[in-house]
């Protein structure tokens, strides 16, 4: 039996443990958060302040790294050095630079496992359309279009400040809630050639990062990106990504994802299982991202999310950011500043 902990008490966190507690091959030991009010978050483990003493103290097979995103490398490089397996919640770090830091992390300690928490890629709707594509059966792939309209009051970075300081969380909207959407996106779209982008704030919230972003991506292989993202609607709709081919159109959208027939309805091919509650807009495959990676632990395999396969989504992220502060097409490059 895998023994875990998890460090990092917020939002996240409930779902993390959620899935953990429902594993019978898998026994939660301990968790840590520097707020001590947390002590009894969960009933029967170690609770600890100090996440390098709950290393020491406990034997542990794979820590959980839920805490803010300037604290994802140093503690997952502080227990990948103890020898301790890691799952790693998104985003992979700050920025490209910091990323390919973790790349690197991941190469020279090969024995060790460091999966990272994308899991919309685990979604039956993705799962479905990204067969899809793969199998060539409506011709090449011309356009991608992704979408997030989400809301976040001004309460959201105020009762946790780092959420809005570029120092501490790398960016606003688009590390932070439609990262994933543009993961599924270049995963379509394979190579990107160059990337237009523009970043703004549309709310008078007085914070470093941004809001609103949205881009026009060109792939290598001739498809077209249209992104969009804001935190300034008036509630959390649904993410639409849509994917254009030379014979048909698909759209997963309201977590369904439908194609539209000769007759210009639309069919529905499949719904993901859903999340439930006011943050279903989550999705419900955190479960199986998590599954996941304890049997590739268990069976010493590699088929999950991989540090370098997150790093494109964050040199996107900068891609964009670099491009709306020259106002100016840039070609795609990782970015290690």
């Amino acid at each position: 039996m895998l023994k875990v902990a998890v460090i990092g008490l917020g939002d996240i966190s409930n779902i993390h443990i959620s899935a953990i507690q429902a594993n019978p091959n898998v026994e939660l030991v301990a968790v840590c958060d520097i707020d001590e009010t947390l002590k009894d978050h969960v009933s029967g483990v170690n609770f600890y302040t100090d996440y390098q003493q709950m290393l020491e103290q406990e034997s542990l097979d794979c820590v959980h790294n839920c805490l803010p995103h300037y604290l994802h490398y140093p503690v997952t490089k502080a227990c990948v050095q103890k020898g301790i397996h890691v799952f790693q919640e998104k985003p992979l770090g700050l920025h490209t630079e910091e990323g390919l830091q973790l790349v690197k992390l991941e190469e020279d300690n090969r024995h060790i496992k460091i999966g990272i928490c994308l899991q919309n890629r685990y979604n039956e709707s993705f799962e479905k359309l990204y067969e899809i594509v793969n199998s060539g059966k409506y011709g090449k792939v011309i356009g991608i279009k992704g979408l997030v309209t989400w809301y976040r009051p001004k309460a959201y970075y105020d009762v946790k400040p780092w959420r809005g300081k570029m120092a501490y969380a790398g960016g606003g909207v688009m590390i932070n809630q439609s990262l994933h959407t543009l993961d599924l996106m270049q995963l379509i779209g394979g190579e990107i050639e160059s990337i237009r982008g523009s970043v703004d704030n549309l709310l008078d919230y007085d914070i470093e990062v941004e809001d609103t972003a949205t881009a026009n991506i060109k792939f290598k292989n001739g498809a077209k990106g249209l992104f969009f993202a804001t935190n300034a609607n008036t509630g959390n709709s649904s993410v639409e990504l849509q994917v254009v081919f030379e014979q048909a159109k698909f759209t997963i959208k309201d977590s369904i994802l439908t194609k539209v027939n000769e007759s210009g309805k639309k069919v529905e091919i499949i719904e993901d299982t859903k999340l439930p509650g006011s943050k279903f807009y989550y999705g419900a495959s955190h479960t199986k991202c998590i599954n996941h990676f304890y049997t590739c632990i268990e069976n010493n395999t590699q088929e999950y999310i991989h540090a370098k396969d997150a790093l494109p989504s964050i040199n996107i992220i900068d891609i964009i950011r670099e491009s709306s502060e020259n106002k100016k097409e840039l070609k795609m490059e990782v970015l290690a500043k």
